[in-house]
């Protein structure tokens, strides 16, 4: 039996994720959750699971929660799920702390859970993204494992097993170039909020599919890949694959390419998060049938056709703080898109002026990382929000 403290579970990943520990009752319990507002969902999935410990996103969600589950703890706010992700586990049993929340957020419980000792299955980009060498050096200090439940980042780390690090010559990324890969620049201008979100080949939340159709998406993948994996910027590729069937591949200096193919879904990489390093049967997916795909296609990055992909390599090249900038100023802008309070091509440019403006800090701690976050928002928000 594994105890889940799951983070975000009315979200895409979190409903997965709450779909295969309904398949597998005996191996899986949900010890924790958390969810911001959708309080309907929210309660199905206490009566259902009966967990513990539920952290909600405001005072008032928890003072009606509270009447309904008198059994349950419910709290409310940041401190919230903070314990949410780092509850006391009395048991000898395994804990593993699944972080689907959306942006920053993430950070501070994914830490905590570190310290506790907990094993994480990190659905979050952004903890990795905007503080990737804190936590990386916290989870090497406590032996803690991080399991990627990205796609492509599941994809490299089975990959991996198939050499030694340093037989790796390079990590290629793949990407589907999301819902707009076949607008030009000039068709960009008018797009909507609905066409950006019509994602080909995946069902995702709103923030990362804009992120995946702006390439922000695989921008922060790129980040995230080296930090995860230990390997320089120059040595991680991405490339347009539209059928989302490879999911990313090594090569190793023989010349040797390892991928990992399936469909096209989540379910197959959280799963082999919560089970690693076992692997068990995934229920009502299906397997690859390769004559029905006929053929799988290659294309190269156009990087002035999707500038935000150059703006993350070169933010996480420079590192401190840079990154951090590059997270915040993406995450008020993608709102501020979804909202209909800018154009989609004014994404990129908030993130431009954002990195441009910013004076970088080398080695960021916590508290300078989580203010910078809270102040580019703040400010970024109130420019545009008039």
């Amino acid at each position: 039996m594994k105890h889940i403290h799951l983070l975000g579970a009315t979200g895409s990943i979190g409903s997965q994720t709450l779909e295969i520990i309904r398949h597998y009752p005996d191996r899986f319990r949900l010890v924790t959750l958390s969810f911001h507002q959708n309080m309907a969902k929210g309660i199905d999935i206490i009566r259902e699971f009966q967990p513990q410990y539920v952290s909600v996103g405001s005072k008032d969600i928890a003072e009606a929660l509270r009447p309904l589950f008198p059994h349950i703890q419910i709290e409310y706010g940041i401190n919230s799920l903070v314990q949410a992700a780092a509850y006391d586990n009395t048991s000898k049993e395994e804990t593993i702390v699944v972080t689907a929340v959306v942006g920053s957020a993430g950070l501070l419980p994914t830490l905590e859970a570190i310290r506790k000792g907990y094993t994480i299955a990190l659905a979050n980009k952004e903890t990795l993204v905007t503080a990737g060498e804190l936590i990386m050096k916290e989870a090497d200090q406590h032996q803690v494992k991080i399991l990627p439940v990205d796609s492509e980042h599941s994809a490299i780390f089975q990959a991996l097993h198939a050499g030694r690090k340093q037989e790796v010559r390079r990590l290629i990324l793949t990407a589907s170039g999301g819902a707009l890969r076949d607008c030009s620049r000039e068709e960009l201008e008018g797009v909507t909020v609905e066409m950006a979100l019509n994602h080909p080949n995946w069902k995702m939340g709103a923030k990362i599919t804009i992120d995946s159709a702006t390439m922000m998406n695989k921008g922060f993948e790129v980040i995230e890949a080296h930090h995860l994996f230990q390997v320089p910027y120059e040595r991680i590729d991405v490339v347009i694959h539209r059928e989302s069937i490879i999911h990313s591949m090594v090569e190793y200096f023989d010349h040797s390419v390892i991928a990992q193919l399936g469909t096209p879904d989540m379910r197959i990489p959280i799963q082999y998060a919560l089970t690693y390093p076992e692997r068990w049967p995934v229920h009502q997916s299906d397997p690859i049938d390769f004559l029905t795909i006929g053929s799988l296609r290659f294309e190269p990055v156009d990087f002035t056709r999707y500038p935000l992909l150059n703006y993350a390599y070169e933010a996480g090249r420079m590192g401190g703080t840079m990154p951090v900038v590059l997270n915040s100023s993406n995450d008020v802008a993608v709102r501020l898109f979804l909202e209909g309070k800018i154009t989609f091509l004014e994404i990129e440019k908030i993130v431009y002026h954002a990195l441009e403006q910013h004076t970088l800090i080398k080695d960021p701690d916590l508290q300078t990382i989580l203010s910078l976050d809270r102040d580019l928002k703040a400010k970024i928000s109130q420019e545009y929000e008039r």
